[in-house]
């Protein structure tokens, strides 16, 4: 059966959001006449937004009847005994016109007991940020619940926020319980277990056309953040050509930068799937049968059973994630 799998790519589940923008279109391609595409979600295993695959002889099939076809040959054998039916990761572009909520993610023993739900670990790598855009990433003084809570009231949460101006390159890990939020003219690529647990605690005050505001989760929150965590949210990474350059590596994902300017011949050791998002460039991705081309706002499966493969381009610069 494995020889029928090959490199998949999925029909993009694109997101309308209030504070979405135009970049997915302008800058990813997606072609979507939605007004404020705020995500385009690439790789999803979400109950209700499972991925389709838009190409090959497996097109229109979704992820979820592939996981239970294919099994292990899909995601690998420790991952399949471990998930099972579920694929555990889900793979983001997300545009932010408007900054987004100030907001946070339970850790998996809170999720599973609130939500029958994964925790939602994740990161981001910044692929454009408009001048002085800005990512929001924890406090910026000690805090202490009483504190918190005090400026909640008093809608003067950004006070004790730490805001960081971005630029392309950029690359955070969002660990469960730290307060974040993306700001306004940032674009990014997010890989996350798969999850849409989000505990929202501050929404700008904002409405939409109806004037009403959105739903806060303040007293689900207050047990679910991380009010004395380390500060080690910023990545520092290698950028060596044609080599896999280690950015994050969890008990969830490990994702490399892997910039390519010639053929490069991979070996897959990992028992594991292999996503490739594209960030810049192109690349063309060649297996014994297969051969595909990914470009700049594409994301490709590739599946565990695939062992060998080539990656060819001029320039192009990829994010490598696997379990």
């Amino acid at each position: 059966m494995k020889n029928t799998l090959y490199p998949l790519k999925f029909h993009p589940i694109l997101k309308d959001k209030i504070w979405g923008g135009t970049k997915l279109n302008s800058f990813l391609h997606k072609n979507s006449k939605l007004p404020n595409i705020g995500e385009s979600w690439e790789i999803s295993d979400v109950e209700g937004d499972t991925s389709l695959v838009s190409n090959g002889s497996l097109e229109n099939q979704s992820l979820k009847h592939l996981l239970s076809t294919y099994k292990a040959d899909l995601i690998g054998k420790k991952n399949y005994e471990k998930f099972g039916n579920k694929f555990p990761l889900l793979i983001k572009f997300i545009d932010a016109k408007e900054d987004l909520s100030i907001q946070l993610h339970p850790n998996d023993a809170l999720a599973a007991k609130r939500h029958n739900s994964f925790g939602k670990t994740e990161m981001w790598y910044v692929m454009q940020a408009d001048a002085d855009s800005n990512l929001i990433v924890d406090f910026n003084q000690k805090m202490t619940p009483e504190l918190y809570l005090e400026h909640l009231e008093n809608k003067s949460l950004p006070k004790i926020l730490n805001f960081d101006k971005v630029k392309a390159g950029d690359t955070y890990f969002i660990e469960v319980g730290r307060v974040h939020a993306i700001g306004a003219g940032v674009l990014l690529a997010e890989i996350q277990q798969t999850s849409d647990i989000t505990y929202r605690i501050y929404d700008w005050d904002r409405t939409d056309e109806l004037g009403n505001e959105r739903e806060l989760h303040t007293d689900l929150a207050i047990d679910a953040i991380g009010f004395d965590m380390e500060d080690n949210f910023r990545v520092s990474y290698d950028k060596n050509a044609n080599t896999s350059n280690e950015m994050v590596k969890c008990p969830y994902f490990t994702t490399n930068y892997l910039k390519v300017t010639t053929e490069l011949q991979k070996q897959n050791s990992h028992d594991s799937f292999m996503i490739y998002i594209c960030v810049e460039g192109k690349a063309q991705i060649k297996t014994e049968n297969h051969s595909i081309t990914i470009n700049k706002g594409e994301t490709i499966l590739l599946p565990a059973a695939i062992s060998t493969y080539q990656i060819i381009a001029k320039d192009a610069t990829l994010l490598e994630v696997y379990v």
